[in-house]
């Protein structure tokens, strides 16, 4: 079975965690909330508490066929602040998918060096926080093991595409089947 992992930060959008998590659940993938801190219980940057299947901590030292980092602010510098998340996400991007969505492409990734020579997108006014890259304006772009998206707009699209990547094109279209997908 294919495993992912998403971090939930103090501060993340909760429909981009939530859609992702959903598509990837129901396309079959094994999925590992972590929660970036000392407590398992996050609260969204609207005040939604979520609890985490884990802390980062529990599971830095983890294999994963995916990890995804959800936006939202100040979710995505908690992010970027989190050594482990650092960590997991740079040494993953050798051997495993790797997405990002809203601010954390700019503010996590693009830091981290991941998108050097690659192309991405990120939620407009965040290119800010990685300077001199040209963002695309598309709502999901692949490159790679790269995958990232622009809003909470693009969540379940974004999702649709890591099940076909983990589990194969019918698993996507059963999921997006499932939930009469028409757009």
């Amino acid at each position: 079975m294919k495993k992912a992992l998403i971090f939930l930060a103090e501060g993340f959008e909760e429909v981009e965690a939530l859609s992702v998590l959903d598509a990837l659940k129901r396309g079959g993938v094994e999925v590992t909330t972590a929660a970036v801190g000392e407590d398992k219980a996050v609260k969204s940057s609207h005040g939604v508490t979520i609890v985490a299947d884990v802390k980062v901590s529990e599971v830095k030292d983890s294999a994963f066929d995916l990890v995804f980092l959800p936006g939202g602010m100040p979710g995505s510098i908690n992010l970027a602040q989190s050594w482990d998340v650092n960590e997991i996400v740079i040494r993953h991007s050798q051997s495993a998918l790797v997405a990002a969505i809203c601010a954390a492409p700019a503010v996590v990734l693009g830091p981290a060096g991941l998108l050097e020579g690659k192309k991405a997108t990120c939620y407009p006014g965040c290119d800010e926080y990685y300077p001199g890259f040209e963002f695309s304006s598309e709502g999901v772009v692949e490159d790679g093991s790269i995958i990232t998206a622009k809003s909470a707009a693009y969540g379940l699209k974004l999702g649709f595409v890591l099940v076909r990547r983990l589990m194969g094109e019918a698993a996507a279209e059963k999921v997006r089947s499932s939930i009469y997908w028409e757009f």
